[in-house]
């Protein structure tokens, strides 16, 4: 059986979905954190697809590790924040983080 690239693109929007109605409905900060690296393997995915679909040009591979670091930049970030607010509140829900809003 072979996959083609609907059913990759397929997948990937469900992740993506996924990931951002995890996203929107939580109000736990770390909770949202894994719903937006959920949204960029989805993309990775994407990224990747494409590349098998074109396999002359590497584009798709080149943009996949592009995004893998820009996701392990913003997890560091994210976790650093989540930590602060942590020690701040005692409590990680984003709708109580009020020192974040000014």
């Amino acid at each position: 059986m072979q996959v083609g690239l609907g059913e990759y693109l397929a997948l990937s929007a469900l992740i993506f979905g996924i990931g951002a109605m995890g996203f929107l409905s939580r109000r736990n900060v770390l909770i949202q954190l894994m719903s937006i690296e959920l949204m960029l393997n989805a993309v990775n995915l994407t990224l990747i697809a494409f590349n098998r679909w074109m396999p002359a040009n590497h584009t798709g591979q080149l943009f996949a590790f592009f995004v893998i670091a820009v996701a392990a930049a913003e997890a560091a970030v994210g976790l650093a924040i989540l930590i602060s607010l942590y020690r701040l509140q005692k409590n990680i829900r984003s709708d109580q983080a009020k020192l974040l809003r000014h």
